[in-house]
């Protein structure tokens, strides 16, 4: 590599896991059988998580044992990478509303906030708008909703496609903003600036000279949140289903 930062790793890899529904269950805490898998991994290679959510959120998660996420893992990137720790320590950070301007970033809450006022989805809980260092969260039912309530507006939606007419028409109103806008998890969808998706992490990488990039995620698909990153020419890309099958995957690729 081309520092000496993970020396005492056998392969110069690195492995990258987006977190619900590839680490973890959507929202729910981390099983001790995938940390200890993770554990015996990280004696091998360097490992990582890349999540959509803030640190606070993920650290819910992941840090069950009451050990830091930012030191479980090499790399701990929160909301994309804008928020990114490396080895323990804080790496330089962005900002959605810097990048954006107040000016161009009320139109926007206005008219997400205006648009949920009118749809008419079978209940609304509340937080609909939840503002990131990196982004925005809008969720149409409310991130304030039961694991239930997720659980039947996902199948609402799948029905319905409720996110992806929503997206659209932020898309037709606000077709000069340089944004992204990305469905993932749930009951919500990410907007952030172009090329601040998943793959933003990278950049946090570059300088150690990996000989190979995994990225495990489960919305790997065009227009989820795990895309861009599991598609990037720099990465090799592994689709899961659950943190069941990302087990699976780690035991038959490095055990």
């Amino acid at each position: 590599m081309a520092t000496s930062t993970f020396a005492d790793r056998p392969l110069k890899t690195l492995v990258l896991f987006d977190v619900d529904g590839t680490l973890t269950p959507a929202r729910l805490s981390v099983s001790t059988e995938m940390l200890d898998l993770l554990k015996e991994l990280r004696k091998k290679v360097v490992i990582g998580f890349v999540g959509g959510s803030d640190l606070v959120k993920i650290s819910e998660q992941l840090a069950i044992t009451g050990q830091p996420v930012t030191e479980m893992f090499d790399y701990a990137f929160a909301e994309n990478g804008l928020t990114a720790y490396k080895m323990g320590k804080q790496l330089q950070s962005q900002s959605f509303i810097k990048f954006l301007g107040e000016e161009r970033y009320k139109p926007l809450v206005n008219f997400i906030l205006h648009y949920i006022a009118d749809l008419d989805i079978p209940i609304k809980r509340g937080t609909f708008v939840e503002f990131r260092n990196g982004m925005i969260n809008v969720s149409p039912i409310g991130r304030n909703a039961s694991q239930q309530e997720r659980l039947d507006f996902l199948e609402y939606d799948k029905k319905h496609g409720v996110r992806a007419a929503f997206v659209q028409a932020l898309k037709e109103k606000f077709p000069d903003y340089p944004l992204t806008y990305a469905i993932g998890g749930q009951l919500s969808f990410d907007i952030f600036p172009h090329g601040w998706d998943k793959t933003y992490a990278l950049r946090h990488v570059e300088d150690e000279g990996f000989t190979e990039i995994h990225f495990f995620g489960d919305k790997t698909h065009l227009g989820g949140n795990d895309y861009e990153i599991f598609s990037d020419s720099r990465t090799i890309g592994h689709t899961v289903t659950s943190p069941e099958d990302t087990m699976r995957e780690l035991r038959n690729l490095f055990f």
